[in-house]
């Protein structure tokens, strides 16, 4: 039985997406062809139809669920016009952002798996990260462009290690310190 390049195509999402949860929630490592496959109600065998490695479904897995990440912040600056970089702090640094990997940003979810990864998957690493700064760039308040470029480049480092360490702790209330923390730095920082 032939499939339409349609359904192929709707296969080939599927596909994506459902890497592109397992990975953030147990990460590269974590998760192998087979569950991916699973998890998209598909056979083992047909992954090789839709990609050449599991390495080339990561790079596409990352930069989609970078890309969302990325649409997510444009619509919080776009709902808060009035004051986007304390909102997109606020969003980054919750506790529900922490506690919810598989569909929450890649850079702090996979950041650490990326940095031993191809260059592919550091590239798209790199994309994403790129597009995180470039709007919360826009979003800081005053400065110069360079200015706020630095600013907003050591908030993204701030943002994704914080919730890196706050996922690593095995202690809530010591987690939910971790994001306070960074969030009250952040805050003040914008300002100085």
């Amino acid at each position: 039985m032939r499939v339409s390049r349609e359904q192929a195509a709707q296969t080939r999402d599927r596909i994506v997406e459902v890497a592109s949860a397992l990975f953030r929630a147990k990460g590269f490592g974590g998760v192998g062809v087979a569950d991916i496959m699973k998890g998209a109600d598909l056979t083992h065998g047909g992954f090789y139809g839709h990609f050449g490695s599991k390495d080339d479904l990561a790079v596409e897995a990352s930069r989609r669920a970078l890309a969302a990440s990325a649409a997510r912040w444009q619509r919080i600056v776009t709902e808060t016009r009035d004051k986007p970089y304390p909102a997109l702090i606020e969003h980054y640094l919750s506790v529900r952002h922490c506690g919810d990997a598989a569909s929450g940003c890649a850079l702090s979810a996979l950041g650490t798996d990326a940095a031993r990864g191809s260059a592919g998957l550091r590239g798209a690493f790199a994309e994403g990260l790129q597009r995180f700064v470039e709007i919360l760039t826009d979003a800081l308040p005053g400065f110069s462009k360079p200015a706020r470029r630095r600013k907003a480049m050591a908030a993204m480092a701030t943002m994704v290690g914080a919730v890196t360490l706050a996922r690593a702790v095995d202690d809530p209330a010591l987690s939910e310190e971790i994001l306070d923390a960074a969030r009250q730095e952040l805050r003040t920082a914008a300002y100085r």
